[in-house]
């Protein structure tokens, strides 16, 4: 086992590589080591490979604000995120620091020594190794990357094609002349139907109930011409900010006018699709952003539905036959390849088994404190972003928070940091209960809870967790903190202290 590191972050994909960036250079004294399960940096961007694969939050709000993205692209491929983050990671002196391939198992607190024990095991080798440090931050995100959500549906054993899960997508897949079903219609739905149309024969979304989905130029034209007569750092600022207003914007006037927003997106169909628009394919039964909104850049879904490459069908599965799908109303959709785009599985820290003194730790019932600690749990951050805006925005604040907390931690000559509930605030509500989404609801039983008020309150909303997160005080009578115990100098938090 090595020495004691004064940062572990789990994770090399947009969160671990803003963490570790952030941490390079406000805390360049730091010692740290950057676990990845993969063989290369890119997380979710690395995971999903099927075609189209893109982000659906624009890249001036998910990119670094400290690594501007500079591309016109309003929603960036997958292969074009992958390369930025190792760019950023190169930037700013992270690359070295990650070990790849490595599958976190456990990791124990123990207050004795007051640091984290993370077993790994390197699964190209199936060695096992451990890390010790004072800190520990999860950029694992939320959702199981060895599978996804896949309900079994009657008779797909006879099936004769491929049927295929997102997560899963095969290399080299020809789909070429053939006909594809998309089962789903959230946001992989909504990429992989379009980008399958250009060579399928034909391809159809067959959902249960329909998505909200926004069409939104491709290509920044404003930004495009800004860069022209302003200086680059200007631009992007106004473009970062341009796409925040509207996001933040839209999301308000979902809360507080669903009727007129409802008429909004199902108007904005309407008009692209035309002669092909059918109410029942477009109309979702909830509110907008009960669920989060489908983002399509220029269209491409509608289009591809308007010139008859796409067809959206709404019904439910009756079962699967030897070649295609027989639908409950009576009709038949042929199929050489069925897309089951069902959704993800919620996994809490990559399936990584958490104790604290030998005791696990059961995050369902515990409180996240300002969107980033964990309730009773010592020295731990959970990175975790909007549902509501590009998911950076909020990583990076978090990131930020945390070198703000280790500085405040060397300042005071702190060694451990612990929420409490004090009040007795915890409410049965999860971090994600804002969402109907079918994955959420699934997963609620293993997720975080929310109280009552401030700070255990998860509001996503940008301004005010910019107030609660960076600019109000660290010392906090909710954040128990206890001073080191006397041990050797090498074994402290801060080496520069």
């Amino acid at each position: 086992m090595s020495e004691v590191l004064d940062v572990l972050i789990i994770g090399a994909g947009v969160s671990g590589i803003g963490a570790a960036s952030r941490l390079r250079s406000e805390h360049p004294d730091k010692q740290f080591v950057l676990l990845e399960r993969r063989e290369r940096i890119g997380g979710t961007w690395d995971v999903f490979r099927y075609p189209g694969v893109r982000s659906d939050s624009d890249m001036f709000t998910y990119g670094f604000s400290f690594k501007p993205w500079r591309e016109y692209q309003t929603l960036a491929d997958g292969t074009s995120i992958r390369q930025y983050l190792d760019r950023t990671a190169k930037e700013f002196d992270v690359t070295d620091y990650i070990e790849f391939g490595m599958h976190c198992r456990s990791a124990t607190w123990d207050s004795s020594t007051q640091c984290w024990t993370v077993t790994a095991v390197h699964e190209p080798t199936g060695q096992t190794r451990q890390w010790r440090a004072r800190f520990l931050v999860s950029c694992q995100g939320y959702y199981n990357h060895d599978a996804g959500y896949r309900p079994q549906f009657e008779g797909e054993e006879s099936f004769k094609g491929q049927m295929i899960h997102p997560q899963q997508w095969p290399k080299d897949l020809d789909y070429a002349d053939k006909n594809v079903v998309v089962i789903g219609s959230g946001a992989t739905a909504v990429t992989v139907v379009p980008a399958m149309a250009e060579k399928a024969k034909k391809v159809t979304m067959l959902q249960r109930s329909p998505t909200y989905i926004f069409a939104l130029p491709g290509w920044d034209r404003m930004t495009e011409l800004l860069d022209k007569v302003l200086p680059q750092r200007w631009s992007y600022a106004i473009a970062r900010r341009r796409n925040l207003f509207i996001w933040q914007g839209t999301y308000k006037i979902c809360q507080r006018f669903p009727k007129l927003m409802r008429k909004f997106f199902v108007g904005q169909a309407r008009r692209h699709v035309g002669e092909r628009f059918r109410l029942e394919d477009f109309n979702p039964k909830y509110d907008p952003w009960d669920q989060r909104l489908c983002a399509v850049p220029d269209a491409d879904l509608y289009n591809a539905i308007r010139d008859d490459k796409a067809e959206v069908v709404t019904d439910h599965i009756d079962r699967i036959t030897a070649d295609g799908i027989q639908l409950k109303s009576g009709r038949h959709l042929d199929a050489d390849i069925i897309v089951t785009a069902t959704g993800l599985q919620v996994q809490m820290f990559g399936g990584m088994e958490i104790s604290v003194d030998g005791q696990p730790y059961n995050v369902a019932e515990k409180m996240i404190y300002k969107s980033v600690l964990l309730q009773d749990l010592p020295n731990f951050a959970w990175v975790f972003g909007y549902i509501n805006l590009s998911w950076t925005m909020k990583a990076d604040m978090s990131a930020q928070y945390i070198c703000k907390l280790l500085s405040y931690m060397d300042e005071q000559g702190i060694a451990e940091v612990i929420p409490r509930d004090h009040d007795g605030l915890m409410m049965e509500d999860s971090v994600l209960d804002q969402l109907t989404a079918g994955y959420v609801q699934r997963a609620k039983h293993s997720l975080p809870r929310q109280g009552r008020a401030i700070p255990w309150v998860v509001r996503h909303d940008y301004k005010e967790d910019r107030r609660m997160m960076l600019q109000t005080p660290i010392a906090d009578p909710r954040l128990e903190t206890k001073p080191a115990r006397s041990e050797p100098a090498a074994d402290r938090l801060s080496h520069a202290a």
